[in-house]
């Protein structure tokens, strides 16, 4: 069965409170319900985990390689400042679609560089939740379509 790992990173784990008139008000336990539900639709496995620690991003990602056939990454503000969670997505060689619940580009001026989208498959943005769905929908459609 192929399994792909749901990442997310600082901050999220506040979700539901954390400004939901950006963040939406679901929280990290509906997101990630609603990732296992629709890859259990699937027949993907899904696995999430939430640091807000980058070193400990940086160890999932690493041991991911063994693990899954890819990643959907939320690295929050990591996003616009790492350059280590860069290096460990490019060390890897696995499949990673950066997600965020808001769209960043029509945010603070900060956060429309992304440290994660040169060496993501894609992003994706500003969908909420639901930009996860997609998310996995897309990695399942790339990784149906590798040899791998």
């Amino acid at each position: 069965m192929t399994s792909i790992l749901i990442l997310n990173g600082p901050n999220l784990n506040l979700l539901g409170t954390r400004q939901p008139e950006v963040y939406g008000s679901e929280t990290l336990s509906d997101v990630e319900k609603m990732c296992k539900t629709h890859g259990q639709a699937l027949d993907i496995d899904i696995s999430c985990l939430q640091s807000n620690h980058e070193g400990a991003l940086i160890d999932a990602l690493h041991a991911a390689k063994s693990k899954f056939k890819g990643v959907v990454l939320n690295a929050g503000a990591y996003t616009h400042t790492s350059v280590a969670l860069m290096d460990a997505i490019a060390s890897v060689s696995l499949p990673v679609i950066e997600v965020h619940l808001s769209n960043i580009h029509a945010r603070e001026t900060f956060r429309h560089k992304s440290f994660i989208a040169p060496v993501a498959l894609g992003q994706i943005c500003g969908f909420g939740s639901h930009g996860y769905i997609l998310a996995i929908d897309a990695l399942v459609k790339h990784l149906a379509g590798s040899t791998a």
